[in-house]
């Protein structure tokens, strides 16, 4: 354990924020290069912060969800691509809570926080392309995956594939991701979010444990189970605020030391434009908007968390209006910002060394997973119909 997680008089928050300034400095080049972040990523295992959500009795930090998504916001100002992968890890670990046994999510708990693991992701449900067979006392995965998340350098993954003798049902694992057979391709080259390790990755006849199977209660079987796809969704929901947050940060710096003002202006001083005080505005506007549907997002989830088993169906899905409400206005606001921050910066902050582009990038890139279309149409059903959305893996 580092000295910096040893210290008492630092919180998570200060913690990730000291690594978030470190992160911020080779933030723009790291975009250019793409592939894994393998300094950052130790970083973050000798912080302690993997074992964040664990409850403390099992090593780990014992936060709530507001606090750990308030860190995945406070990562993605500078480095979205840790964030994406920081949030995923915590997503993953709250995939074995929800859907496994206790005998089973304890342990995996307990080693994760000892031994500063990272978990990855190799669910993607709508890839069906991986199938299991049942052999004698084990299981058989094969096939390819797509959108792995964070699987390069982790050393556990949540896989999926569909069980070839149940007409497709879908069964979900968490192994070792150096198990033989694993093949991960190191193929993610889009244009954004460059350093998630989103590729993709190959099962050729994986062996699979029963007590690795998460069956009981299984995905998605229960409205405490069914939290899954909305911490997924709020994990997303605080990115992109953060994102939005940092291009803003970034537009500021540069407006105030760097834009010069139109000479129509009449004024000496970008900072004294009056179409540039009128951008600024609205992305304030934007920005505070996002934050309060985030924050009370955040809270919400953590009222249900503790309910545990106690939740009820209709609590769930006001849950999941008040995320993709958010998740919504996340979404477009950001969009919005990091394109239009080209307004307030000028011609010269187009320059490549800066990349400011890859705000926009990257959360472009992020939102396409899951259209917003489909978000306002669950929500106009509840607005005009009280229909509560129905649980899927993304809603």
């Amino acid at each position: 354990m580092t000295a910096i997680h040893q210290s008492a008089r630092l919180t998570p928050l200060q913690i990730a924020q000291a690594l978030a300034s470190t992160f911020a400095e080779s933030a723009a080049e790291r975009d250019r290069l793409g592939g894994t972040p393998k300094a950052e990523r130790d970083a973050l295992r000798q912080s302690g912060l993997l074992g964040l959500i664990i409850p403390t009795q099992y090593g780990g930090l014992g936060a709530n969800w507001t606090e750990t998504l308030n860190i995945v916001r406070e990562f993605a100002k500078v480095d979205s691509s840790i964030a994406h992968v920081f949030g995923f890890q915590h997503l993953m670990l709250a995939t074995v809570r929800l859907f496994s046994r206790p005998d089973q999510w304890q342990p995996w708990f307990e080693l994760t926080a000892r031994n500063n693991w990272f978990w990855g992701n190799a669910l993607n449900p709508l890839d069906t392309r991986t199938v299991s067979k049942k052999l004698a006392g084990w299981r058989e995965f094969s096939g390819r995956k797509s959108f792995c998340s964070g699987s390069a350098d982790s050393e556990m993954l949540i896989a999926s594939a569909l069980d070839e003798s149940t007409q497709g049902k879908l069964l979900i694992a968490a192994i070792p991701s150096g198990r033989t057979g694993i093949t991960l391709h190191g193929d993610w080259d889009n244009i954004g979010q460059r350093q998630t390790d989103s590729g993709s990755a190959t099962f050729e006849r994986v062996r699979v444990e029963e007590n690795e199977l998460l069956l009981e209660p299984g995905p998605l079987s229960t409205p405490f189970a069914c939290l899954r796809p909305l911490i997924a969704q709020l994990t997303f929901v605080n990115m992109f605020l953060g994102i939005a947050e940092g291009a803003f940060v970034e537009a500021r710096n540069y407006t105030l030391k760097e834009t010069r003002p139109w000479f129509k202006a009449k004024v000496e001083h970008a900072n004294e434009d009056p179409y540039i005080l009128g951008h600024y505005g609205e992305f304030w506007v934007g920005l505070e908007s996002v934050r309060l549907l985030t924050e009370r997002a955040n809270a919400l989830l953590d009222q249900a968390w503790r309910k545990e088993h106690q939740l009820h169906s209709e609590e769930r899905g006001e849950l999941a209006v008040a995320i993709a409400t958010a998740k919504v206005a996340a979404t477009r606001i950001g969009l919005d910002l990091t394109s239009r921050l080209f307004e307030v910066t000028g011609a010269r902050s187009t320059h490549a060394a800066l990349r400011l582009d890859r705000y926009w990038r990257n959360l472009r890139t992020q939102s396409l997973h899951d259209p917003v279309d489909y978000k306002l149409q669950e929500l106009g059903d509840w607005a005009l119909n009280a229909q509560l959305p129905t649980p899927t893996f993304y809603s």
